[in-house]
């Protein structure tokens, strides 16, 4: 374990002691709020530093099996042996929990998800594999336990989409969808392509989270345009019978959402003014990020849509994710919506990425107190 991770884990061990004794004095309950904070806090520490402890206690055992080992019964120290590979796997597996315990976490991690395919380069073949990532991301997403709506589609003459919005409601669907955002390119042969000749095509994903109605971006009225129109395709006996759908433009950036999901004018017009405050959420935090980082290499978590972030190769069978460089040869398995071992490498790089920045942090000011 790298040292400025097991110093930071003493730090919470230490801060643990002090929550408890806090906790535990006469006055603790004298101010409700500065005690709902204090619990709060303890419950987070407390979950990084249990594992902390069996990690320190595995430590334990392995140096004990180490002297073992060195015993003149032999079968004294075959058994040594197996306990020390036993702690050496127990404490990878420890030390992997506690570096994702320490990543700063991201308070919109937590929250529901807007995920938008809009088809690229490619024509026809880009619309049919925004298509295909609908169906992935909505076949994950059912894995998840989590639920789908569509909020607006576009689709295209021979099949798929030009553009499409989701709503994914569930647990921590920002959070484990968020590396999702960039370009996805596509290597393969068209139904339509009578040659057998491999083609490439594109589609841009946008992640955001749904915005907090206390937090969400507020909206001028006289900066919306609100148009209604027939909603198209499969829907039932009210499509093309009611102006139902609705568009909103938001004049000073141009951004546009649209909702024709529901049959209520309202709703739609509800949901499209939510979309729209999570583009214009995401906007800001971009040109936040972008300010702050510009100078960052990785590619992971920035949202840019004009990063290609992933290569689905058919003829291969191939996926790779070119932010970290994996391959995997399950290209059938993940279209199916088999996305944990892709999403979870991301989720490694993106903690390990944020742990290296608060290692540096630390150095930096470590000198700077020594100066």
């Amino acid at each position: 374990m790298k040292a400025f991770i097991r110093e930071t884990l003493e730090r919470q061990r230490l801060r643990l002691h002090e929550l408890d004794a806090l906790l535990s004095a006469p006055d603790a309950v004298d101010d409700l709020d500065r005690f709902r904070q204090l619990t709060r806090e303890h419950a987070d520490t407390d979950a990084v530093v249990q594992p902390y402890l069996r990690y320190l206690q595995r430590e334990t055992d392995r140096r004990e099996a180490e002297a073992m080992a060195q015993d003149s019964d032999s079968e004294l120290a075959a058994m040594a042996r197996e306990e020390i590979a036993q702690a050496d796997s127990e404490l990878a597996a420890l030390e992997t929990e506690l570096q994702a315990l320490l990543v700063p976490k991201d308070p919109d991690d937590d929250r529901h998800a807007f995920l938008e395919i809009r088809a690229g380069t490619g024509g026809d073949e880009a619309a049919l594999f925004a298509g295909d990532l609908t169906r992935m991301y909505t076949r994950y997403a059912e894995r998840q336990g989590w639920r789908v709506e569509t909020v607006s589609a576009s689709p295209a003459e021979l099949g798929g989409y030009k553009e499409v919005v989701l709503r994914v409601a569930g647990p921590r669907a920002y959070g484990t969808l968020r590396f999702e955002s960039g370009g996805h390119r596509v290597q393969r042969v068209p139904a339509t392509e009578s040659q057998g000749r491999i083609h490439t095509s594109a589609c841009t994903v946008a992640v955001m989270p749904e915005p907090d109605e206390a937090e969400a971006v507020q909206l001028n009225p006289a900066d919306l345009r609100i148009d209604t129109f027939r909603a198209s395709g499969a829907g039932g006996q009210h499509i093309n019978k009611t102006d139902s759908a609705v568009r909103v433009v938001h004049l000073p950036t141009g951004l546009v959402a649209e909702c024709q999901d529901g049959r209520s004018q309202h709703s739609n017009k509800a949901k499209a003014l939510q979309v729209l405050q999570a583009r214009l959420q995401e906007k800001e935090r971009r040109e936040r990020e972008a300010k702050e980082a510009a100078e960052r290499k990785g590619l992971i978590g920035s949202g840019d849509r004009s990063d290609r972030i992933r290569t689905y190769n058919f003829p291969q069978g191939r996926l790779t994710d070119h932010r970290i460089n994996l391959t995997l040869y399950k290209l059938a398995l993940v279209m199916e919506g088999d996305l944990d071992e892709v999403v979870h490498a991301l989720q490694l790089a993106r903690g390990a990425e944020l742990l290296a920045e608060l290692e540096q942090q630390a150095d930096q000011n470590a000198r700077g107190a020594l100066a």
